[in-house]
């Protein structure tokens, strides 16, 4: 047989590697690896190179390239995949713009953030805001991430997960996510969780052919909060919807449960507000009810002092960065002994030769608060100022889906009780308290005792204007600090005292608490405005039958 140059050459090339291929496979089974395959690499290598590679994909700017990714992610299984698309979702994914490295950024500072590595979840420092470039979404990825994310936390251990997974489906009960709910349901040990999901498979048995199954559905949603049940109960109600008489009435049975707990906890959120209120009002009404109490002084700059107290604040939080928690804690006696040393020396060099002339004390005092407003424009600024509020006052307590209390109200609230209980205790259990009601009893016979009245006025004023000082604490936590914030309350303190009556700490007390709450009933009716100009008649209208207030001072000078 002749052979050619060109059969010579590709014969034994076919073989060669034939004989390549098997000698290969011989090697690899005796060091062990097992024959050659092409799925030879271990699964959870697979998984993790997928993840990885998905998560690269999702800094092209392209929108249909990043559904693929967020589609991979899920796909790989990996536990870290919840955390991802989490923070997708919530804007805090970011990518490196030298090296395209995907990290989780939180805000650190001015134009800084922390990093955290999306792959390995550890800390890669800080880098100023310019260095990394946030991964964007369009509403089309936002629904997707909604309904991925919720399908992921539904196999979260954390409860609360859970619920606010089987949440977040009420508006997309699609037959995948149904399904999901129903194996949820038989295997979940949480009540909350199973409350939840018994709403969620109501709301998508509302819209059943059944006749039954949408009286079941309607019954159960029967007194339900959340705004999903009430809606999809309205919807059958109106005409066109259900032609079937006995539908619409069960329907409407269950709207008027539901309207009727709305209106209660409305009610429990009103009176919360108005404690809310009520408290600050009594913080910055304490303090005055000390001074016009005891030494009947009309002082104008208490609303200055407040403000001074919370730019105490302001001015510590700027000397100690990153630390809110303390620096909030060391704002207390910070602000009390500020407020109190310029109350004293206000007392001390100006109202000590006023007394007995009413209309000229209001008059300096007036003239000495646009004094310390100029004072704070001049020396810090004059433009309103922020105080951050630390994290465990940040945010609300839901009790439910139509009542929420907000954090730094409840503590401010607390917080003024216990100020009004200190100055209780230092009132009626210190020599100083001692000194101070005997003055505001009967002055002469103190002084006739020995008492130095001047210097328990100077020490009373000072009291009375650390109190506000820490009033201001309070208030930097609600509002914007400003120089004209003191402005906002003057009138509202003078009206909590006289209203309590003058020199009664627990008139004060009462008179706040009351007339905050009664403020928050009127606003819904007349406005904000409005509602303070309708208690100021009321207050006008109760002095002329009371003159002096709910708890009138009582002892030999209390008709002087």
């Amino acid at each position: 047989m002749t052979l050619t140059m060109s059969s010579f050459s590709a014969f034994p090339r076919r073989r060669l590697r034939l004989w390549a291929s098997a000698l290969c496979g011989v090697l690899c089974w005796l060091l062990g690896a097992g024959p050659l395959r092409a799925d030879s690499s271990p699964p959870a290598a697979t998984a993790a190179d997928g993840f990885s590679t998905a998560l690269a994909q999702l800094t092209d700017s392209d929108f249909d390239v990043k559904g693929h990714a967020i589609k991979a992610l899920l796909a790989s299984q990996d536990k870290r995949t919840l955390g991802v698309l989490q923070a997708l979702l919530d804007g805090r994914l970011y990518y490196r713009r030298s090296n395209r490295q995907i990290v989780m950024a939180k805000e650190a500072g001015d134009d800084t953030y922390a990093l955290t590595e999306a792959l390995s979840s550890t800390a890669v420092g800080t880098v100023p805001k310019h260095d990394i470039k946030k991964i964007g979404i369009d509403n089309a990825l936002r629904t997707e991430l909604n309904g991925a994310i919720a399908r992921l936390s539904l196999g979260s251990p954390d409860p609360a997960v859970r619920h606010a997974a089987v949440k977040s489906m009420y508006n997309t009960l699609t037959p995948e996510n149904i399904e999901r709910l129903r194996t949820l349901a038989a295997t979940d040990p949480d009540a909350t969780v199973q409350r939840a999901i018994h709403t969620a498979l109501a709301l998508a048995d509302v819209g059943s052919p059944d006749k039954a199954v949408r009286l079941r559905a309607i019954a159960a949603l029967g007194g339900k909060l959340e705004p999903e049940a009430r809606n999809g109960l309205r919807a059958l109600t109106q005409s066109g919807t259900g032609t079937d008489q006995e539908v619409r009435a069960a329907a409407n049975k269950a709207l008027a449960s539901i309207d009727a707990k709305l209106q209660f906890y409305q009610l429990v959120q009103t009176v919360f507000f108005g404690l809310s209120l009520g408290s600050v009002l009594l913080l910055s009404a304490i303090g005055l009810a000390i001074t016009f109490g005891v030494m009947g002084v009309i002082n104008m700059a208490h609303g200055e002092l407040m403000m001074l107290g919370a730019y105490t604040t302001y001015l510590i939080q700027r000397a100690l960065p990153g630390q809110l928690e303390l620096s909030l804690f060391m704002a207390i006696p910070a602000a009390f002994l500020m407020a109190g040393l310029f109350g004293v020396a206000i007392e001390r060099g100006v109202i000590r030769f006023l007394y007995g002339r009413p209309l000229e004390t209001l008059l300096a005092t007036f003239g000495i608060s646009l004094i310390l407003q100029q004072l704070v424009r001049t020396t810090i600024s004059a433009q309103n100022v922020t105080v951050s509020t630390p994290a465990w006052m940040s945010g609300s307590l839901a009790l439910n889906d139509a009542l929420s209390l907000t954090y730094n109200r409840m503590y401010i609230l607390l917080f003024a009780l216990l100020v009004f209980a200190g100055l209780q205790l230092i009132l009626k259990k210190t020599s100083l308290g001692l000194r101070v009601r005997a003055v505001a009893q009967n002055r002469p016979m103190a002084r006739a005792m020995g008492i130095r009245t001047g210097w328990v006025d100077a020490l009373t004023f000072g009291l009375g204007s650390g109190i506000a000082g820490i009033a201001g604490v309070a208030l930097s936590q609600l509002t914007n600090v400003g120089p004209n914030m003191g402005q906002s309350y003057i009138i509202d303190s003078f009206m909590v005292v006289v209203f309590g009556g003058v020199g009664n700490l627990w008139g004060t007390l009462v008179g706040a608490l009351s007339l905050g709450v009664a403020n928050k009933f009127l606003e819904p009716y007349s406005g904000a405005v409005l509602a303070k100009i309708l208690v100021l008649v009321f207050i006008i209208l109760f002095i002329q039958k009371r003159p002096r207030g709910l708890f009138p001072q009582k002892g030999r000078g209390a008709e002087a």
